[in-house]
């Protein structure tokens, strides 16, 4: 819990030093490496490429974040044209509780890759604003969409509609 607790204050202090600089989204998916469960590391070579991408930035213990992973996960058929990005500070145990508890329909998914950002990157490559940040990319990696409001998740349901191809 103390591990958690000081990754949030980080995260915290990350956003009001560089939210002062007013800083956007990043506009294209940046340079990164994450790695998987099993410490494989994944970097901005490895996103699928020519579909459109999402990429989920989440903290286990904020409840914004669990409603948005519910939602995708009781959704995840709508999403089977797109790579999903499901990035985390958290060590693998928690991620895979929280998974467990809020994500079952995700696990297993083939477009499903769930990320631990162990190297504190994600702050800085792709500014998020606070906990859970939503970027949808498209296959040019351009950015469609940027939200950090779950209640807003039917934007992205919209864009990434069959209807919409």
């Amino acid at each position: 819990m103390k591990h958690i607790l000081t990754r949030n204050i980080l995260f915290l202090f990350l956003l009001s030093f560089f939210g002062s600089f007013a800083q956007k989204p990043a506009q294209t998916i940046p340079d990164f490496t994450f790695y998987k469960l099993d410490k494989t590391p994944f970097s901005n070579k490895n996103v699928a490429k020519g579909k459109d991408v999402i990429f989920i930035f989440f903290d286990v213990t904020c409840d914004h974040c669990q409603h948005t992973i519910g939602t995708l996960s009781k959704r995840i058929k709508e999403c089977q044209k797109i790579s999903i990005y499901l990035i985390s500070l958290e060590d693998k145990t928690a991620i895979t509780s929280f998974f467990n508890q809020y994500g079952k329909n995700l696990l297993g998914q083939k477009n499903v890759t769930i990320l631990q950002d162990s190297k504190e990157q994600f702050i800085t490559q792709f500014s998020p604003r606070k906990y859970p940040s939503v970027f949808l990319y498209s296959g040019k990696n351009k950015l469609l969409l940027y939200d950090d409001e779950d209640q807003y998740l039917e934007k992205l349901f919209k864009i990434i509609s069959p209807a919409r191809k």
